[in-house]
């Protein structure tokens, strides 16, 4: 079954913490920080989810509404027995499509090679990295969407 993907609602919260804290563990965002996130929401600051009975996936977006600014992936997961299964492809290309002609970023730890593999497929590509970023000294990768590279692969 192919999951829904729609606006998070302040009824999601409570299984978005427990779906961050199984994907990021020490680095979760807490339940505060999740509530911020959901005071924050407007046309600037917009969770997504994949619904399919449950949450399986979620992604959240910094959307300036200038569209000159830089729109930032700032979050996105996908539960561990769902991921393989397109969920993250369905996220990524509802948020790519809702950010046509901008510039997009995001931010990756450099060990995680199936989420850089993901980013790259959709037309991502590395331009800096903050060295010993993360816990234990990993680097992030910092990438950016090259639209016509992610247009000419559809």
């Amino acid at each position: 079954m192919r999951p829904t993907i729609r606006p998070a609602r302040a009824a999601d919260a409570t299984e978005l913490v427990g779906l961050d804290e199984l994907c990021f563990g020490a680095t979760a965002w807490s339940a505060d920080a999740w509530a911020d996130e959901f005071d924050r929401l407007s046309e600037d600051r917009v969770v997504l989810v994949a619904d399919q009975g449950a949450i399986a996936g979620y992604v959240v977006l910094l959307l300036p509404p200038v569209v000159e600014d830089v729109v930032e992936v700032l979050r996105i997961a996908v539960a561990p027995d769902a991921r393989r299964t397109g969920i993250g492809g369905q996220l990524m290309t509802t948020v790519l499509e809702r950010c046509a002609g901008r510039t997009v970023l995001l931010e990756v730890a450099a060990g995680n090679e199936s989420a850089r593999g993901l980013y790259a497929g959709f037309g991502f590509a590395e331009i800096s990295r903050r060295r010993g970023y993360y816990g234990g000294g990993e680097d992030a990768v910092i990438m950016r969407w090259q639209e016509e590279a992610w247009n000419k692969s559809l």
